[in-house]
């Protein structure tokens, strides 16, 4: 047995929520390792809809959550979304949730200051949430960020606030913005102190323990590989780094542990927000992807851009991201099109491209070159297995494999997670 690593492929959205519910009744704990409450797992269980912001997609299973150290944390945000999660009969406990005491803190005024920033930028807004996340990365990296654990030390939370604030007011009196009372957010994160520090642990110990044991740990991942600090569309990308490689930095594993990395692949493309999108079809075929596929963010409700494949990213994903195989989702929602389109290169600048390169102007001016597939018009949606498919529909899934050079480890075929042809079990890879 493995532990499996499940990322996002693409610009995230790609249906890892009900990929990790489906993987998730065969681990032993699931862990989440980078990003914030900028990212929205949806799971439809028995008819039932959870979603997700903070709390790994595990909690719905009764399976041990953890959240890692790579993770910035709303605390108000979590006390919240657990508060809405019990009132659906889930139990949240400290037995079977727990928070690195490590982990770095997402306060109002980074959501201030990432909604100002935004506001600043006008057409060159970069498409954030405006939840703070991008502001709470920075103080991390800036070592001025309040973490979990000092929750629990009234003196040195008063001292860290104290140095926070003569950064960020600063920051604030640039923007117009009304100065943030060190006092007052003080005793805001006392009085939530005692809801957030039950969950506090040293998980790195507790994943050492399970590690050495046996047993099998999911790491989910959030947003996509073209999202990634480095990796991605740069600066149209988050604050983290979104490759399975986060994972051992982000929960205090080793690197060795990843084992299976499982990229989560939409079998067309999305993207919420600004920033280039080659395979965009800002046409009736794109609307026709967004209303089939209900193309609107978890956490925002932003209307998704959608487009064909883009084979050349889901490729360049699975070579930097050591992914080992795909779990293509949504194929359902191709019913129907008569004629099917696979970005296999790029133009630009008077050259070909069979990969993305990183220029920002290079990348906003390049136009696909598409390979044209045959449709079908038989409906796949509920399909259980292979002989339950169209041929058509089969070979475009075999095309994907060779253009993206990876296996199909999982294919969905709609939001129930029981509509899933099970390829290969990463677990056992």
């Amino acid at each position: 047995m493995t532990h499996v690593a499940v990322v996002g492929s693409q610009w995230g959205d790609e249906g890892k929520g009900k990929i990790v519910d489906w993987l998730s009744e065969r681990a032993d704990l699931v862990v989440r390792f980078q990003g914030g409450h900028n990212a929205g797992h949806t799971l439809v269980i028995d008819g039932k809809t959870y979603k997700l912001s903070l709390l790994p997609s595990g909690i719905v299973r009764k399976k041990l959550s953890i959240i890692g150290n790579g993770v910035v944390i709303d605390p108000w945000a979590l006390l919240k979304e657990i508060d809405g999660i019990r009132k659906q009969g889930i139990e949240v406990s400290p037995e079977i949730f727990k928070i690195a005491e490590n982990a770095a803190l997402i306060l109002p005024l980074h959501g201030a200051l990432d909604r100002a920033r935004e506001t600043a930028r006008g057409n060159d807004r970069i498409g954030t949430t405006g939840r703070g996340i991008g502001p709470a990365y920075e103080d991390k990296v800036g070592r001025r960020a309040i973490r979990v654990c000092d929750l629990a030390d009234p003196e040195v939370l008063d001292e860290r606030i104290a140095n926070l604030l003569s950064h960020h007011n600063a920051l604030m009196a640039g923007y117009g913005l009304p100065l943030v009372d060190g006092g007052q957010l003080v005793d805001e994160l006392l009085a939530i102190a005692p809801g957030i520090l039950a969950f506090a642990a040293p998980v790195w110990r507790e994943l050492d323990r399970h590690h050495r044991s046996g047993d099998r740990i999911l790491f989910e991942g959030a947003q996509g590989f073209m999202l990634d600090i480095d990796h991605g569309t740069y600066p149209f990308v988050t604050s983290s780094n979104t490759v399975a490689g986060q994972l051992a930095a982000g929960s205090g594993i080793g690197a060795a542990a990843a084992g299976y990395v499982l990229g989560i692949t939409k079998a067309y493309t999305t993207r919420v927000g600004a920033g280039p999108f080659p395979t965009e079809q800002d046409n009736d075929v794109g609307l026709r992807l967004g209303e089939r596929g209900h193309e609107f963010g978890t956490v925002t409700g932003r209307k998704r851009r959608c487009g064909w494949f883009d084979a050349v990213l889901v490729r360049q994903a699975v070579t930097t991201g050591g992914i080992d195989g795909i779990a293509l989702t949504k194929l359902d929602v191709l019913d129907g099109l008569g004629e099917l389109r696979v970005c296999v290169a790029y133009r630009g600048h008077g050259r070909t491209y069979d990969y993305l390169p990183a220029g920002h102007s290079l990348q906003a001016s390049l136009t696909p070159v598409y390979e044209t597939l045959e449709g079908w018009s038989e409906s796949t949606r509920g399909a259980r297995s292979w002989a339950d498919l169209p041929a058509t529909a089969v070979k475009y899934v075999r095309r994907i494999e060779e253009l993206i050079s990876a296996p199909v480890t999982l294919l969905s075929t709609s939001p129930e997670r029981d509509d899933t042809i099970l390829v290969r079990d990463p677990f056992s890879a």
